[in-house]
């Protein structure tokens, strides 16, 4: 009789306190972990070579370091430290029952939503960067080493220090179910359910919706600076044959950089979100006992936003070096015909 009651008790807590990646009621464990396998592992191989080649072709193409390259080195670093816990969630998706002990249990998702606060506050600091360089009209602003590495540095604090509670609440805990008995479960253990609500909405809010608010301030910023110029040398044109090509240049420049930011922020607002959302469907459940939230939707979820670290480095290289990339692929790049040896880049409409 007190085993009964007490199967009964965790059954009903087992809604405080879910499974994450051990899937107790696995009607087909093997051929739906072989496939969930296969799936991850292909994600981690994509990523660390999507990763490892943007970021060789980014030191490569940009010898001088400047800060926005350092920067962007940094959302590589990001993504491969994202993925790297990758093989922690194979091994429990075999095994069900958590066997990594208590140090990576804590470190689990710890890791995975620092990674993804760091990627996009790395974002933010380049969109704000930019908008710094452009006011003060440098093309191509040198390293200073200073001010780079205090931003490194706030960037990876402010991530570890805002996602402390994970580490802190996440331990392993042993379960009884009735298909199987002692069944250790790596799951969050919040003191309260209000610390858990402030969290969840703290960390949303500093780590996802205020970044992605700055960066659509800068970008907003740098096409007002775009239209200005544009309008300037309209202006200057009408009036004198000589334009002012460094101020159009810079604009053209960062004007790219900002497309391709904007096409990784919304890569990540969409490959994110989910994440976001579970969290919250999760902690409804302690409210809510008919809201059925499995572990294997939860494993999709985050093999979902995996996929964000392989997609990055892909989305940023097309959008910078689509050159570099076709001198990759087809072994040599396709010049423009010129229509005579006297024919000069300027009459051709290329800036030097």
């Amino acid at each position: 009789m007190d085993i009964n009651r007490r199967t009964h008790f965790l059954h009903l807590r087992n809604v405080t306190y879910f499974s994450f990646f051990s899937e107790l009621r696995h009607s087909d464990h093997v051929a739906t972990t072989i496939v969930e396998t296969l799936v991850i592992s292909t994600i981690f191989m994509l990523s660390v070579a999507a990763n490892a080649g943007a970021a060789a072709l980014v030191t490569w193409e940009r010898r001088l370091l400047a800060s926005k390259t350092i920067l962007t080195l940094n959302l590589f670093v990001a993504d491969l430290l994202f993925v790297s816990m990758i093989p922690l969630i194979v091994a429990v998706r075999w095994t069900v029952s958590w066997t990594l002990g208590y140090a990576a249990c804590h470190t689990v998702l710890y890791v995975i939503c620092m990674s993804g606060c760091v990627t996009i506050t790395t974002l933010a600091s380049i969109s704000v960067e930019r908008v710094q360089a452009i006011l003060q009209l440098k093309t191509v602003p040198t390293l200073n080493p200073r001010m780079v590495t205090a931003t490194l540095t706030f960037i990876w604090a402010f991530s570890a220090l805002t996602c402390i509670p994970l580490s802190l609440f996440f331990t392993v805990m042993e379960v009884d179910f009735t298909e199987q008995e002692h069944v250790h479960i790596c799951t969050l253990k919040w003191p309260d359910t209000t610390g858990e609500i402030v969290w969840n909405v703290a960390f949303t809010t500093l780590c996802f919706l205020l970044p992605g608010l700055t960066i659509v301030v800068s970008y907003s910023k740098i096409l007002q600076i775009a239209k200005s110029c544009k309008r300037r040398l309209q202006h200057r044109d009408s009036h004198s044959p000589v334009g002012d090509s460094i101020e159009y240049q810079v604009s053209r420049q960062d004007i790219k950089l900002f497309r391709t930011l904007l096409v990784l922020v919304l890569s990540f607002l969409i490959m994110w979100s989910p994440i976001f959302i579970i969290t919250f469907l999760i902690l409804a459940r302690n409210f809510m006992g008919h809201l059925q939230v499995s572990s294997t939707m939860f494993f999709w979820v985050v093999t979902f936003t995996l996929a964000n670290s392989a997609l990055n480095p892909i989305l940023y290289s097309v959008c910078q070096f689509k050159n570099s990339w076709r001198r990759l692929c087809c072994g040599s790049v396709v010049t423009p015909l010129r229509k005579g040896p006297q024919t000069s880049p300027r009459a051709q409409g290329v800036h030097p």
